[in-house]
Protein backbone atom coordinates (compact mmCIF):
# COMPACT_ATOMS: atom_id res chain seq x y z
CA UNK A 1 0.00 0.00 0.00
CA UNK A 2 1.45 3.43 -0.88
CA UNK A 3 2.49 6.02 1.66
CA UNK A 4 -0.19 8.73 1.76
CA UNK A 5 -0.36 11.19 4.68
CA UNK A 6 -2.90 13.02 2.50
CA UNK A 7 -6.29 14.03 3.96
CA UNK A 8 -8.11 13.45 0.65
CA UNK A 9 -6.92 9.88 0.20
CA UNK A 10 -9.93 7.82 -0.90
CA UNK A 11 -9.13 5.21 1.73
CA UNK A 12 -9.74 7.76 4.48
CA UNK A 13 -13.42 6.82 4.74
CA UNK A 14 -13.35 6.60 8.53
CA UNK A 15 -14.14 10.16 9.74
CA UNK A 16 -13.49 9.62 13.46
CA UNK A 17 -10.16 7.86 13.08
CA UNK A 18 -9.12 10.38 10.44
CA UNK A 19 -10.05 13.25 12.78
CA UNK A 20 -7.89 11.72 15.51
CA UNK A 21 -5.06 11.19 13.01
CA UNK A 22 -5.26 14.68 11.44
CA UNK A 23 -2.56 16.36 13.63
CA UNK A 24 -0.02 13.83 12.34
CA UNK A 25 -0.74 14.95 8.78
CA UNK A 26 0.04 18.54 9.74
CA UNK A 27 3.60 17.57 10.75
CA UNK A 28 4.18 14.88 8.13
CA UNK A 29 6.00 17.03 5.57
CA UNK A 30 9.23 17.25 7.57
CA UNK A 31 9.26 13.72 9.00
CA UNK A 32 12.72 12.19 8.35
CA UNK A 33 12.39 9.69 5.48
CA UNK A 34 12.26 6.02 6.40
CA UNK A 35 14.51 4.12 4.02
CA UNK A 36 15.22 0.46 3.49
CA UNK A 37 18.63 -0.71 4.69
CA UNK A 38 19.21 -2.93 1.68
CA UNK A 39 18.02 -3.39 -1.88
CA UNK A 40 14.75 -4.94 -0.75
CA UNK A 41 11.94 -2.35 -0.66
CA UNK A 42 10.13 -1.60 2.60
CA UNK A 43 7.14 -3.84 3.27
CA UNK A 44 5.81 -1.46 5.92
CA UNK A 45 6.08 2.30 5.43
CA UNK A 46 6.18 4.71 8.36
CA UNK A 47 2.57 5.87 8.02
CA UNK A 48 1.28 2.33 8.44
CA UNK A 49 3.87 1.68 11.15
CA UNK A 50 2.59 4.59 13.24
CA UNK A 51 -1.09 3.97 12.45
CA UNK A 52 -0.71 0.39 13.66
CA UNK A 53 0.81 1.59 16.95
CA UNK A 54 -1.93 4.19 17.48
CA UNK A 55 -4.61 1.62 16.66
CA UNK A 56 -2.95 -0.86 19.04
CA UNK A 57 -3.08 1.54 21.99
CA UNK A 58 -6.45 3.06 21.15
CA UNK A 59 -8.26 -0.27 20.92
CA UNK A 60 -6.54 -1.87 23.94
CA UNK A 61 -5.09 -4.82 22.09
CA UNK A 62 -3.36 -7.24 24.43
CA UNK A 63 -0.41 -8.31 22.27
CA UNK A 64 1.29 -7.78 18.95
CA UNK A 65 -0.25 -11.00 17.63
CA UNK A 66 -3.71 -9.77 18.65
CA UNK A 67 -3.13 -6.58 16.66
CA UNK A 68 -1.85 -8.47 13.62
CA UNK A 69 -4.85 -10.77 13.59
CA UNK A 70 -7.16 -7.76 13.60
CA UNK A 71 -5.17 -6.10 10.81
CA UNK A 72 -5.43 -9.29 8.79
CA UNK A 73 -9.05 -10.27 9.40
CA UNK A 74 -10.92 -7.03 10.17
CA UNK A 75 -12.02 -5.20 7.00
CA UNK A 76 -11.90 -1.76 8.61
CA UNK A 77 -8.43 -2.22 10.11
CA UNK A 78 -7.03 -3.73 6.93
CA UNK A 79 -8.44 -0.93 4.78
CA UNK A 80 -7.91 2.14 7.00
CA UNK A 81 -4.90 1.21 9.14
CA UNK A 82 -2.76 -1.27 7.18
CA UNK A 83 -2.47 -4.82 6.02
CA UNK A 84 0.70 -6.04 7.71
CA UNK A 85 2.60 -9.29 7.69
CA UNK A 86 3.93 -10.66 10.96
CA UNK A 87 7.58 -10.54 9.95
CA UNK A 88 7.33 -6.98 8.59
CA UNK A 89 5.59 -5.67 11.70
CA UNK A 90 7.94 -7.07 14.33
CA UNK A 91 11.02 -6.21 12.25
CA UNK A 92 9.81 -2.63 11.96
CA UNK A 93 8.95 -2.28 15.65
CA UNK A 94 12.26 -3.70 16.90
CA UNK A 95 14.73 -2.17 14.49
CA UNK A 96 13.56 1.01 12.76
CA UNK A 97 11.33 4.06 12.86
CA UNK A 98 12.64 5.42 16.16
CA UNK A 99 13.89 8.72 14.72
CA UNK A 100 10.59 9.27 12.94
CA UNK A 101 8.53 8.44 16.03
CA UNK A 102 10.66 10.78 18.15
CA UNK A 103 10.14 13.58 15.64
CA UNK A 104 6.35 13.08 15.55
CA UNK A 105 6.20 12.98 19.37
CA UNK A 106 8.16 16.24 19.68
CA UNK A 107 6.05 17.99 17.05
CA UNK A 108 2.74 16.83 18.53
CA UNK A 109 3.89 17.82 22.01
CA UNK A 110 4.70 21.32 20.75
CA UNK A 111 1.34 21.50 18.94
CA UNK A 112 -0.58 20.37 22.04
CA UNK A 113 1.35 22.86 24.20
CA UNK A 114 0.14 25.70 21.96
CA UNK A 115 -3.56 24.88 22.01
CA UNK A 116 -4.28 23.27 25.39
CA UNK A 117 -5.24 25.61 28.25
CA UNK A 118 -2.67 26.16 30.97
CA UNK A 119 -3.94 25.50 34.46
CA UNK A 120 -2.09 27.09 37.38
CA UNK A 121 -0.12 29.28 34.98
CA UNK A 122 0.47 31.72 37.84
CA UNK A 123 2.69 29.08 39.48
CA UNK A 124 5.10 28.96 36.54
CA UNK A 125 6.12 26.29 34.05
CA UNK A 126 5.81 23.13 36.14
CA UNK A 127 7.28 19.78 35.10
CA UNK A 128 6.76 16.69 37.24
CA UNK A 129 9.63 14.20 37.05
CA UNK A 130 9.45 10.59 38.11
CA UNK A 131 10.51 7.12 37.01
CA UNK A 132 8.33 4.14 36.19
CA UNK A 133 9.43 0.50 35.99
CA UNK A 134 8.38 -1.78 33.14
CA UNK A 135 8.34 -5.54 33.62
CA UNK A 136 10.60 -7.14 31.01
CA UNK A 137 11.43 -10.72 30.06
CA UNK A 138 14.69 -12.52 30.80
CA UNK A 139 15.74 -12.44 27.15
CA UNK A 140 15.87 -8.62 27.33
CA UNK A 141 19.48 -8.65 28.55
CA UNK A 142 19.87 -4.89 28.28
CA UNK A 143 17.09 -4.36 30.90
CA UNK A 144 19.36 -5.09 33.87
CA UNK A 145 17.62 -5.16 37.26
CA UNK A 146 18.30 -8.41 39.14
CA UNK A 147 19.67 -11.82 38.18
CA UNK A 148 16.22 -13.41 38.25
CA UNK A 149 14.29 -10.37 37.05
CA UNK A 150 14.52 -7.92 34.16
CA UNK A 151 12.97 -4.48 34.19
CA UNK A 152 13.25 -1.32 32.12
CA UNK A 153 12.60 2.18 33.41
CA UNK A 154 11.10 5.22 31.71
CA UNK A 155 12.06 8.71 32.86
CA UNK A 156 9.38 11.15 31.64
CA UNK A 157 8.86 14.83 32.13
CA UNK A 158 5.19 15.69 32.58
CA UNK A 159 3.83 19.18 31.95
CA UNK A 160 1.68 19.77 35.01
CA UNK A 161 -0.07 22.85 33.62
CA UNK A 162 -1.41 21.05 30.55
CA UNK A 163 -1.34 17.41 31.72
CA UNK A 164 0.73 16.12 28.81
CA UNK A 165 4.11 14.36 28.60
CA UNK A 166 6.98 16.57 27.48
CA UNK A 167 10.14 14.43 27.31
CA UNK A 168 11.07 10.78 27.70
CA UNK A 169 14.17 8.68 28.35
CA UNK A 170 14.48 4.88 28.65
CA UNK A 171 17.09 2.94 30.62
CA UNK A 172 17.67 -0.36 32.36
CA UNK A 173 15.61 -0.87 35.49
CA UNK A 174 18.27 -0.09 38.09
CA UNK A 175 19.48 3.14 36.48
CA UNK A 176 19.59 6.23 38.66
CA UNK A 177 16.79 8.70 37.99
CA UNK A 178 18.45 11.89 39.26
CA UNK A 179 20.80 12.56 36.30
CA UNK A 180 17.81 12.88 33.97
CA UNK A 181 16.51 15.99 35.74
CA UNK A 182 19.04 18.20 33.96
CA UNK A 183 18.14 16.62 30.61
CA UNK A 184 14.39 16.99 31.11
CA UNK A 185 14.26 20.54 32.49
CA UNK A 186 14.90 23.68 30.48
CA UNK A 187 16.16 26.88 32.15
CA UNK A 188 13.26 28.65 33.81
CA UNK A 189 11.18 25.50 34.29
CA UNK A 190 10.37 24.15 37.74
CA UNK A 191 10.92 20.44 38.33
CA UNK A 192 8.62 18.87 40.93
CA UNK A 193 9.98 15.68 42.50
CA UNK A 194 9.59 13.30 45.41
CA UNK A 195 12.14 12.40 48.12
CA UNK A 196 14.16 10.04 45.92
CA UNK A 197 15.56 13.04 44.03
CA UNK A 198 17.02 14.69 47.13
CA UNK A 199 20.71 15.22 46.40
CA UNK A 200 22.46 18.30 47.73
CA UNK A 201 25.04 18.40 44.92
CA UNK A 202 22.21 18.29 42.41
CA UNK A 203 20.42 21.12 44.22
CA UNK A 204 23.53 23.26 43.63
CA UNK A 205 23.85 22.07 40.04
CA UNK A 206 20.25 22.86 39.13
CA UNK A 207 20.61 26.37 40.52
CA UNK A 208 23.79 26.85 38.48
CA UNK A 209 21.85 25.73 35.40
CA UNK A 210 19.13 28.30 36.22
CA UNK A 211 16.54 25.61 36.73
CA UNK A 212 13.99 25.69 39.52
CA UNK A 213 12.86 22.80 41.67
CA UNK A 214 10.37 21.85 44.35
CA UNK A 215 11.58 18.63 45.92
CA UNK A 216 10.35 16.79 48.97
CA UNK A 217 13.16 16.06 51.43
CA UNK A 218 13.61 13.73 54.37
CA UNK A 219 12.34 14.98 57.70
CA UNK A 220 15.67 14.42 59.45
CA UNK A 221 17.69 16.44 56.91
CA UNK A 222 20.12 18.82 58.64
CA UNK A 223 19.22 22.47 58.14
CA UNK A 224 21.54 25.40 58.94
CA UNK A 225 19.19 28.37 59.11
CA UNK A 226 20.29 31.68 57.59
CA UNK A 227 17.03 33.51 58.20
CA UNK A 228 13.41 32.71 58.94
CA UNK A 229 10.45 33.86 56.90
CA UNK A 230 7.18 34.77 58.58
CA UNK A 231 4.45 32.12 58.52
CA UNK A 232 0.72 32.68 58.75
CA UNK A 233 -0.68 31.72 62.15
CA UNK A 234 -3.19 28.87 62.06
CA UNK A 235 -2.18 27.75 58.55
CA UNK A 236 -0.75 24.44 57.39
CA UNK A 237 2.79 25.88 57.08
CA UNK A 238 4.78 25.86 60.33
CA UNK A 239 8.32 26.41 58.97
CA UNK A 240 9.68 28.67 56.22
CA UNK A 241 13.37 29.51 56.17
CA UNK A 242 16.40 30.17 53.97
CA UNK A 243 18.96 27.50 54.82
CA UNK A 244 22.05 25.57 53.84
CA UNK A 245 20.91 21.98 53.62
CA UNK A 246 23.02 19.07 54.84
CA UNK A 247 25.84 18.42 57.29
CA UNK A 248 28.69 21.01 57.19
CA UNK A 249 31.89 19.54 55.76
CA UNK A 250 30.06 16.41 54.59
CA UNK A 251 27.19 17.02 52.18
CA UNK A 252 26.10 20.60 52.81
CA UNK A 253 24.83 22.65 49.88
CA UNK A 254 27.05 25.47 48.67
CA UNK A 255 24.09 27.58 47.62
CA UNK A 256 21.33 28.59 49.98
CA UNK A 257 17.80 27.44 49.32
CA UNK A 258 14.37 27.63 50.85
CA UNK A 259 12.90 24.90 53.05
CA UNK A 260 9.22 24.73 53.97
CA UNK A 261 7.57 22.46 56.50
CA UNK A 262 3.82 21.92 56.53
CA UNK A 263 1.26 19.57 58.00
CA UNK A 264 -1.78 17.98 56.29
CA UNK A 265 -4.02 15.44 58.07
CA UNK A 266 -1.43 15.04 60.83
CA UNK A 267 1.26 14.14 58.28
CA UNK A 268 4.33 16.36 58.04
CA UNK A 269 5.98 17.25 54.73
CA UNK A 270 9.27 19.05 54.09
CA UNK A 271 10.10 20.53 50.70
CA UNK A 272 13.24 22.27 49.41
CA UNK A 273 13.04 24.84 46.63
CA UNK A 274 14.77 27.79 44.99
CA UNK A 275 11.47 29.51 44.21
CA UNK A 276 11.43 32.71 46.26
CA UNK A 277 8.70 34.44 44.26
CA UNK A 278 5.82 32.36 45.63
CA UNK A 279 4.20 32.12 49.03
CA UNK A 280 4.73 29.04 51.15
CA UNK A 281 1.12 28.02 50.58
CA UNK A 282 1.55 28.24 46.79
CA UNK A 283 4.62 26.00 47.02
CA UNK A 284 2.67 23.39 48.97
CA UNK A 285 0.08 23.49 46.17
CA UNK A 286 2.81 22.85 43.61
CA UNK A 287 3.99 19.74 45.44
CA UNK A 288 0.41 18.53 45.78
CA UNK A 289 0.04 18.81 41.98
CA UNK A 290 2.92 16.35 41.58
CA UNK A 291 0.35 13.62 42.13
CA UNK A 292 -0.87 14.32 38.57
CA UNK A 293 2.04 12.38 37.11
CA UNK A 294 1.06 9.35 39.18
CA UNK A 295 -2.51 9.64 37.89
CA UNK A 296 -1.15 9.87 34.34
CA UNK A 297 0.95 6.73 34.76
CA UNK A 298 -2.01 4.74 36.09
CA UNK A 299 -4.39 5.96 33.36
CA UNK A 300 -1.83 5.49 30.60
CA UNK A 301 -1.00 1.93 31.64
CA UNK A 302 -4.58 0.85 32.28
CA UNK A 303 -6.44 2.34 29.33
CA UNK A 304 -3.85 2.42 26.53
CA UNK A 305 -2.08 -0.85 27.42
CA UNK A 306 1.34 0.71 26.84
CA UNK A 307 3.25 -1.89 28.85
CA UNK A 308 1.97 -5.02 27.07
CA UNK A 309 5.30 -5.84 25.43
CA UNK A 310 5.29 -6.15 21.66
CA UNK A 311 9.05 -5.47 21.38
CA UNK A 312 12.14 -6.93 23.02
CA UNK A 313 14.97 -4.62 21.93
CA UNK A 314 15.64 -1.32 23.68
CA UNK A 315 14.90 0.53 20.44
CA UNK A 316 11.69 -1.46 19.98
CA UNK A 317 10.45 -0.79 23.51
CA UNK A 318 11.20 2.91 23.12
CA UNK A 319 9.23 2.87 19.84
CA UNK A 320 6.30 1.17 21.57
CA UNK A 321 6.31 3.71 24.41
CA UNK A 322 6.56 6.61 21.98
CA UNK A 323 3.58 5.14 20.14
CA UNK A 324 1.65 5.22 23.42
CA UNK A 325 2.65 8.82 24.12
CA UNK A 326 1.73 9.90 20.58
CA UNK A 327 -1.67 8.24 21.02
CA UNK A 328 -2.18 10.12 24.29
CA UNK A 329 -1.22 13.45 22.67
CA UNK A 330 -3.61 12.80 19.77
CA UNK A 331 -6.37 12.05 22.28
CA UNK A 332 -5.54 15.22 24.26
CA UNK A 333 -5.82 17.35 21.10
CA UNK A 334 -8.99 15.52 19.98
CA UNK A 335 -10.76 15.90 23.36
CA UNK A 336 -9.88 19.58 23.57
CA UNK A 337 -10.98 20.41 20.03
CA UNK A 338 -14.26 18.48 20.23
CA UNK A 339 -15.24 18.76 23.90
CA UNK A 340 -12.94 21.40 25.49
CA UNK A 341 -12.04 18.71 28.03
CA UNK A 342 -9.03 16.78 29.20
CA UNK A 343 -8.54 13.20 28.11
CA UNK A 344 -10.96 10.84 29.86
CA UNK A 345 -11.86 7.20 29.43
CA UNK A 346 -15.45 8.28 28.74
CA UNK A 347 -14.38 10.25 25.64
CA UNK A 348 -11.98 7.51 24.56
CA UNK A 349 -14.78 4.94 24.73
CA UNK A 350 -17.04 7.24 22.71
CA UNK A 351 -14.34 7.49 20.06
CA UNK A 352 -13.86 3.71 19.98
CA UNK A 353 -17.62 3.20 19.54
CA UNK A 354 -17.75 5.78 16.73
CA UNK A 355 -14.90 4.02 14.93
CA UNK A 356 -16.62 0.63 15.33
CA UNK A 357 -19.92 2.03 14.02
CA UNK A 358 -18.15 3.58 11.03
CA UNK A 359 -16.44 0.25 10.42
CA UNK A 360 -19.83 -1.48 10.26
CA UNK A 361 -21.20 1.20 7.93
CA UNK A 362 -18.11 0.88 5.75
CA UNK A 363 -18.61 -2.86 5.49
CA UNK A 364 -22.35 -2.47 4.76
CA UNK A 365 -21.70 0.19 2.12
CA UNK A 366 -19.10 -1.99 0.47
CA UNK A 367 -21.59 -4.86 0.46
CA UNK A 368 -24.29 -2.62 -1.04
CA UNK A 369 -21.94 -1.32 -3.72
CA UNK A 370 -20.86 -4.85 -4.58
CA UNK A 371 -24.52 -5.91 -4.86
CA UNK A 372 -25.36 -2.90 -7.02
CA UNK A 373 -22.39 -3.60 -9.26
CA UNK A 374 -23.48 -7.21 -9.61
CA UNK A 375 -27.04 -6.13 -10.53
CA UNK A 376 -25.66 -3.69 -13.10
CA UNK A 377 -23.51 -6.40 -14.65
CA UNK A 378 -26.47 -8.79 -14.81
CA UNK A 379 -28.63 -6.10 -16.44
CA UNK A 380 -25.97 -5.38 -19.06
CA UNK A 381 -25.65 -9.08 -19.78
CA UNK A 382 -29.43 -9.44 -20.23
CA UNK A 383 -29.54 -6.41 -22.52
CA UNK A 384 -26.72 -7.74 -24.65
CA UNK A 385 -28.62 -11.00 -25.04
CA UNK A 386 -31.83 -9.16 -26.02
CA UNK A 387 -30.13 -7.39 -28.91
CA UNK A 388 -28.05 -10.36 -30.01
CA UNK A 389 -28.46 -11.37 -33.68
CA UNK A 390 -29.26 -15.09 -34.07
Amino acid sequence: MPCTFHPHDKRQNAPSFHELWRPVESVSIDIPPLEARGNKPLQLNFEHHLKALVFYHLEEHTSGRHLLQVLEEDDFAREVIAGIKKSSFFEAINSRGLDQLTYVFQQLQAKAAKILPREHAELGNLVAIDGSLIDAVLSMHWADYRNDCKKAKVHPGFDMNQSIPSKLFLTQGKADERPFVSQILRPGQTGVMDRYYQCHKDFDLWQTEEKFFVCRIRENSTKTCIRFNAVKPGGIVFYDAIVLLGTPGVNQTEKELRVIGYRIDNKIYWIATNRYDLSAEELTTIYKLRWNIEIFFVWWKRHLKVYHLIARTKSGLMAQILGGLITYLLLAIYCHEHYQEKVSIKRVRELRIKIQNEARNLKNNQGTLSSQQADTNNLKEQQSRSFAIP
